[in-house]
């Protein structure tokens, strides 16, 4: 498992994702925890679909050019903590570790509006799959991307 070291890289480029919508900065990837190979990658489509949040986003594109995978074996970045929509899809996908950057309680801390379910706790919930859930990559980098996009929002207005 040599990919663990490269948690930082991957998520650089969750974050490279998120510059697709500066104002949702929600970016997703998904990796063979085996080969490190990137299987598909995605960010927040809010705007045409209000379900279309980065993490599902990376999910369609898996199951299109993956199908039949064994998601067992994959490790899903995102740029935050998937929302209980998020990691329910992330659970029934099969995919058993998520490695994120910005929390939940960050979010709520900036002012951005989020179902008050954390990603442990709907795993916890969920007794018949498995997931692994880390927080805290590249943190800053990522909060800031959220803090930005406050900042902008509030400019706006």
């Amino acid at each position: 498992m040599h990919y663990m070291n490269d948690h930082e890289l991957y998520m650089r480029r969750a974050i490279s994702l998120a510059a697709n919508v500066p104002d949702f900065p929600f970016g997703a990837l998904i990796v063979d925890r085996d080969s490190g190979k990137i299987l598909s990658e995605g960010w927040n489509k809010s705007s045409i679909n209000p379900t279309f949040h980065g993490e599902i986003d990376a999910i369609n594109q898996l199951v299109l050019s993956n199908p039949g995978i064994d998601a067992r074996k994959l490790v899903l970045y995102t740029t935050a903590e998937p929302c209980p929509m998020c990691q329910g899809a992330i659970l029934w996908t099969g995919i058993e570790m998520v490695v994120f950057g910005t929390s939940i309680r960050s979010l709520q801390k900036m002012g951005w509006r989020q179902i008050d379910i954390l990603a442990e706790e709907v795993v916890r919930r969920s007794p018949a799959w498995k997931c692994t859930i880390t927080g805290g990559v590249l943190e800053q980098e990522c909060d800031a991307l959220f803090a930005m996009a406050v900042s902008r929002r509030n400019d706006s207005k």
